[in-house]
């Protein structure tokens, strides 16, 4: 007899007047600082990012980025880099980019 399984987690909603670039691959909650792993799209510094997971979800504005430690003023897809945040992040929030 087959087991039971458990439902399917329901694909990701598009959220109108965003588009997901990335994702949270790290949190250093003592920097306040989310390592983002950008899928597609790309980001500039004044650009504004909705990060949404489980118990995250905030916007904020793009004020710094940083790669290898190095200030980047745009990354894009394919790209990791750093990015002081406001509210705590956690791995696996997806981060969209909010149209202007």
């Amino acid at each position: 007899m087959p087991r039971p399984t458990a439902p399917a987690a329901p694909p990701p909603v598009a959220i109108a007047g965003e588009e997901r670039v990335g994702v949270v691959t790290h949190y250093y909650s003592h920097l306040a600082v989310a390592i983002i792993r950008m899928e597609r799209g790309n980001l500039r510094e004044g650009d504004t990012v909705h990060i949404k997971g489980h118990t995250s979800d905030f916007r904020q504005r793009v004020e710094s980025m940083e790669i290898d430690h190095v200030h980047v003023m745009q990354v894009g897809a394919k790209q990791e880099f750093g990015m002081r945040v406001w509210e705590h992040a956690r791995e696996h929030d997806v981060v969209y980019k909010v149209a202007p």
